[in-house]
């Protein structure tokens, strides 16, 4: 990455001007890939289309094959909480990195609780919520409260995607990524029926966003920001920042010219490009920070 990027970047971070944004690759190693648990899926149902790795579309097929959808996330949450937690004392370890930044306010598509305890480890008192998408948007009532006030020392984890303490809040099979992306285009700006907090519109449409743990190719990554370009207006006018891998279907000897395509590609959208793997970014972002000297 451009040392204007990492000058940016850790002038963010250090300060407070700066929103992480957390997909699955920050649980790499402690929880599967959603390729991978795709697969496992797909095999174990029979699943009998052949783009067996991509999970929207084989828990859509699980949800129906199995008649209940909140049984099938009942059963995704047993087989991650199976998993166990990351090591949390990991000098290369996103969550507790990204942890010891003063920031007000942490989003995550990852269903686990992973940041508020990294969060609870630094010290701090932090606050899960989730997105209503799932909720009857004209009875919610008030969903997020009038006191929510993110600071630093009481920061607010956003779970975007849903969380495990919460089955029906997931978003896992494709209809479920799509009525998301339909309730946040729809979001009212009274919290009474809001998909956001309006106290965290801020951290969307003021402050860079940093993305770890996306992919290009990731459902996740594009529904997204896709859905916040469109539903917050303001939020492409900050530089952003996205911790990439190369897909994995680059074919062999094409790595140069995809990652010029793909740098090109996110740069339309206002985004540099740290391409590596999330402990590398994490690893040069200690070293440049000066930590463990």
């Amino acid at each position: 990455m451009r040392e204007v990027d990492w000058n940016r970047l850790i002038d963010g971070l250090t300060t407070g001007d700066c929103t992480p944004f957390l997909g699955a690759g920050v649980s790499r190693g402690t929880l599967p890939t959603g390729s991978e648990l795709s697969e496992d899926w797909a095999k174990r149902l029979g699943y009998p289309f052949k783009a067996r790795d991509l999970l929207p579309e084989v828990m859509d097929y699980a949800m129906i094959t199995q008649g209940d959808p909140i049984y099938v996330k009942k059963q995704v949450i047993q087989e991650l909480t199976a998993r166990g937690r990351p090591d949390f004392s990991s000098d290369v370890e996103a969550h507790a990195v990204m942890a010891r930044f003063p920031i007000p306010v942490y989003f995550t598509t990852n269903y686990d609780d992973f940041m508020v305890e990294a969060l609870k480890r630094a010290g701090k008192q932090p606050t899960a919520l989730s997105c209503p998408w799932h909720v009857n948007r004209y009875r919610q009532n008030g969903t997020f409260g009038p006191e929510l006030i993110p600071s630093p020392g009481e920061p607010v984890v956003f779970h975007l995607h849903g969380n495990m303490a919460d089955p029906s809040s997931l978003v896992l099979s494709k209809s479920d990524y799509i009525e998301f992306l339909i309730s946040l285009s729809m979001d009212h700006a009274s919290d009474d029926h809001a998909m956001i907090p309006s106290a965290l519109l801020p951290a969307l449409t003021t402050r860079p966003l940093l993305f770890i743990g996306y992919s290009l190719q990731d459902w996740s990554f594009a529904v997204l920001f896709q859905g916040l370009l469109k539903t917050v207006s303001a939020v492409h006018h900050r530089r952003h920042i996205s911790v990439q891998l190369l897909p994995p279907t680059v074919r062999d000897g094409a790595s140069d010219s995809a990652q010029n395509y793909l740098t090109e590609f996110f740069g339309r959208w206002n985004i540099s490009v740290y391409w590596g793997k999330v402990e590398d970014f994490c690893s040069e972002l200690r070293t440049r920070m000066g930590w463990g000297r």
